[in-house]
């Protein structure tokens, strides 16, 4: 997979898990749907706020493989709004510089959505001020899975032997193949643990886990988290020089 190479002190790509929507409704007494539409907007704001902070690129956290098990009317109108999104904001991403594209198994989505985000990546494709990747039907376990038997197939079909198989090998088979892997991963709305996102890719990065739910999470806090991060000392597995 890419890899860029750039001293700046900030993160270049960075992804976040995007938690409190429903709570964040809840508090309000509001259906839990009312703040995932909260949360989309919130996306766009952040989206729009990464040129100025320095990241090329930005990957989110949109809907799990295990966010079927919520209630058929939670998931149906997360897949509306999904379809919403794209339709509204596909001129706007386009004219802003965005390349959007979407990793996760998308054979369990429907067909409309799957087409329109399918249109929505064609349209984008030669954009370059930010690259943003959504996560929709994506489970950390399910894609190396599914790396894993792409690559199976191509050792069956003799283009590849065990030989061939290692980190890199492996890695040209995931879902964000075009991707360098993530500096820092946010988590919104206090929970801290990964569930199930970029378990690959992560293994390096910096992990901020923090208190404001999505809805609630500006441009300005984003600023401020990126701010810490240039204090960290990354070594990857080494010792200070």
């Amino acid at each position: 997979m890419p890899k860029d190479t750039n001293d700046q002190t900030g993160p270049r790509h960075v992804a976040i898990i995007m938690d409190g929507n429903g709570r964040w409704a809840q508090q309000r007494n509001r259906p839990r749907l009312v703040g995932h539409h909260a949360g989309a907007r919130r996306v766009k704001e952040i989206v729009r706020a990464c040129p100025d902070v320095g990241v090329k690129y930005l990957t989110i956290f949109a809907f799990s493989t295990e966010n079927w098990k919520r209630t058929q009317s939670e998931v149906s109108g997360l897949m509306r709004l999904f379809r919403r999104y794209i339709e509204r904001e596909a001129r706007d991403l386009l004219a802003e510089g965005v390349r959007v594209r979407f990793i996760g198994d998308r054979d369990r989505l429907d067909r409309k959505l799957v087409s329109l985000m399918d249109s929505l990546e064609l349209l984008t494709s030669h954009n370059e001020k930010v690259h943003l990747t959504i996560a929709l039907n994506y489970g950390g376990r399910d894609e190396v899975t599914r790396a894993a038997k792409r690559l199976a197939y191509e050792i069956e079909q003799g283009r590849l032997t065990h030989k061939d198989v290692d980190a890199e090998t492996l890695g040209r088979f995931l879902d964000t193949h075009f991707l360098p892997d993530p500096d820092l991963v946010i988590r919104t709305s206090g929970e801290a643990r990964i569930s199930n996102f970029l378990l690959w890719q992560s293994a390096y990065a910096e992990y901020e886990f923090i208190d404001t739910l999505w809805p609630d999470f500006t441009a300005a806090e984003f600023a401020r988290v990126l701010s810490g991060y240039g204090v960290r000392e990354r070594r990857f597995g080494a010792v200070p020089a």
